[in-house]
């Protein structure tokens, strides 16, 4: 089973801003990256429609700041499953940057997941328990993996 994952992603000069600092919005595009890699590497994917549709929308999404991020900067975004609920999987992200020195935390991010289904009777999402096959791929991560 799986609680963490990394990927690195190289900071583009339309991730900035007029100050050449990259946007904050793009850092919730890294989480999505990262999230969906973490997928991958299970054999899984984020989008589901056999049988159904299937889909995890965000229920929550937050990120602290600490450093910036500029054109060319190369940025490490490991996420964590913080936890793992019968419907929802909450995930914590570290952004380190690995290019130059010092290298150095920039951000700490979270999201909020829940595994919906669309109700074709009334167009109504609905949250459904994580089916097994991919529950059984994931676990919680233990508390020391989100130090440092």
């Amino acid at each position: 089973m799986a609680y963490e994952h990394r990927i690195v992603r190289e900071v583009e000069f339309y991730h900035t801003d007029m100050a050449g600092i990259m946007h904050f919005s793009n850092f919730y595009r890294f989480m999505e990256a990262a999230e969906h890699a973490f997928f991958r590497s299970l054999g899984l994917s984020i989008h589901t429609v056999d049988p159904e549709p299937l889909g995890w929308p965000r229920v929550h999404a937050d990120c602290d700041f600490s450093y910036p991020l500029r054109f060319e900067d190369s940025v490490e975004i490991q996420l964590l499953v913080r936890e793992k609920r019968e419907k929802s999987l909450v995930y914590s992200f570290i952004f380190r940057k690995v290019s130059g020195e010092p290298r150095r935390e920039v951000a700490r991010g979270t999201l909020v997941v829940a595994r919906v289904k669309l109700d074709s009777a009334t167009g109504k999402m609905r949250a459904v328990p994580i089916p097994k096959a991919i529950a059984d791929k994931i676990e919680a991560a233990p508390p020391e993996a989100f130090v440092g």
